[in-house]
């Protein structure tokens, strides 16, 4: 019998569980580099190898807490291995994250650069892991809540209109924040009011303190609403009223080294760091291209993030009946075309004026839209083996945060400006920054889609214990494995 839907109220509660990452994410990947490098004043290779060791620390964590989630037991009773280390992961953003966006404490302007990197380094670390430990707890929640097809489409996206949401209030913050500071400044007429500088260290502080305290809000929201379901145990469940009376065949355990051993475990872990790099690359380096190479106010580094994922949000509503209609490799290539248009468009216009607008629209859809379609596509892989789901996403995203590091720390390596904050070739830097990072791995997304349509997601996985010596004698096929075909 086909499982009850999830209530309205479970689904909202499971989607704003990821609502404090969301915000903190929103915040590090647009305002990091920009905050370290134009607000403190630190230089462009200082502030990537601090982003990098955010994403090594993040990429490193998570495939294991991934691990842990899947065979360690909850820390109350009736309070699951997800929940549990979403807990911990909660608590460990609250504590570190304002520290990140705000200036180090005893340091002055003589203050050697390298001392305070050493300052931040380990709030960055102890907020990457929490943060790993509160997506993948989350994430694996999925397989584990609903099992239909489009219903995991459904409870991504309503998972992603609330990260969408969170971007929204971060920017719209960060807006009001800084059309407050220029109403109130002493000089609101001058040239330097639109450019950043020390005195914009308070916007980002208030900005980070708001964002841990309505995050706070939403996680405990989660953990009141959700109810993880009791773990397995040898494949076997308490008895209730509705239990089968002859219980269905065993099915064989998936464990971790088995997905190591399957192609679409590497396709579906190849797309989605390529969905991530496009993400959270154009997100990372969109305040930048903006500032030196459009040459805009400050106030549009909240006014165009702002945009891109409030169209992002309304895309979000029509994922699922596209998604019935056309499949997920087709929905996902539809947002790649969209992504490549505003890579062109990027590309073609050295000066966009009003028309950034539009780029911003164009980019927040089809972000949007392979975000969700590269999600769901992992939760297809897992299917039913839930029982090793969080380590799968663990390994999905130690290949995302390690290639988004490493991208980012080659792309600070490569700036042209030595000797001051930005310089004539600084402008141009940035505009081919954003047409590589959207319309380049964009190609590499296609291609790797491409195989996809080739050869479908198929789990294959080998169970020596339910296959034992005397079946293996029955016949040709004894010994082989189970192939499961995901549409």
């Amino acid at each position: 019998m086909a499982e009850p839907a999830l209530p309205l109220v479970t689904r909202l509660s499971y989607a704003v569980g990821h609502f404090l990452n969301d915000l903190c994410a929103s915040m590090w990947f647009t305002y990091l580099l920009l905050y370290l490098h134009s607000v403190q004043g630190y230089s462009s290779w200082g502030a990537g190898v601090l982003l990098l060791l955010g994403q090594l620390a993040d990429g490193v964590c998570t495939p294991l807490v991934g691990y842990e989630a899947d065979h360690s037991g909850g820390c109350w009773g009736s309070y699951g291995p997800r929940k549990s280390w979403h807990l911990v992961g909660t608590i460990c953003v609250l504590l570190s994250f304002p520290f990140i966006f705000n200036p180090c404490l005893g340091c002055t302007a003589s203050t050697a650069e390298w001392a305070a990197l050493i300052y931040y380094a380990p709030f960055i670390v102890i907020f990457q892991f929490g943060w790993a430990a509160t997506q993948i707890s989350h994430l694996s929640l999925i397989p584990e809540l609903v099992t239909n097809d489009h219903e995991k489409v459904e409870l991504t996206a309503f998972r992603y209109a609330f990260t969408v949401a969170a971007n929204i209030a971060v920017y719209g913050a960060a807006w009001l924040l800084l059309h407050f500071q220029g109403s109130h400044s002493e000089a609101p007429d001058s040239d330097t009011s639109d450019q950043l500088g020390l005195q914009d260290v308070p916007v980002f502080r208030n900005l980070s303190l708001m964002v841990v305290c309505v995050g706070a809000v939403f996680s405990l929201l989660f953990h009141l609403g959700t109810k993880e379901r009791p773990r397995r145990r040898h494949g076997l469940e308490e008895p209730s009223e509705h239990s089968p009376l002859l219980p269905p065949a065993t099915q064989p355990m998936v464990l971790w080294k088995h997905w190591l051993r399957e192609p679409s475990f590497y396709q579906v872990g190849i797309l989605y760091m390529s969905t991530r790099l496009i993400v959270n690359l154009s997100q990372t380096y969109m305040a930048m291209y903006l500032t030196y190479s459009l040459n805009l106010p400050k106030k549009f580094i909240a006014t165009i993030p702002l945009v891109m994922y409030v169209s992002g949000f309304f895309s979000s509503f029509f994922m699922k009946p596209v998604n019935k209609r056309i499949g997920r490799n087709l929905t996902y290539f539809a947002g790649l075309l969209i992504i490549l248009a505003f890579a062109s468009w990027v590309a073609l216009g050295n000066s966009l004026g009003i028309a950034v607008y539009g780029a911003a629209v164009l980019l927040g859809i089809g972000s949007a839209t392979i975000l969700v379609m590269s999600l769901s596509m992992t939760a297809d892989l897992i299917g039913s083996h839930t029982n090793s789901g969080a380590f799968v996403y663990g390994a999905m995203s130690f290949t995302d945060k390690v290639a988004n590091g490493l991208a980012v720390m080659a792309i600070q390596s490569l700036y042209p400006c030595f000797s001051e904050l930005c310089c004539a070739a600084c402008m141009g830097f940035y505009h081919w920054v954003m047409v590589a990072v959207t319309g380049g791995v964009g190609v590499a997304a296609a291609l790797c889609l491409c195989s996809i349509f080739l050869w479908p997601i198929q789990v294959r996985f080998y169970d020596t214990a339910v296959a034992g010596p005397a079946e293996g004698a029955a016949g040709p096929n004894s010994g082989a494995s189970q192939d499961i075909t995901v549409n």
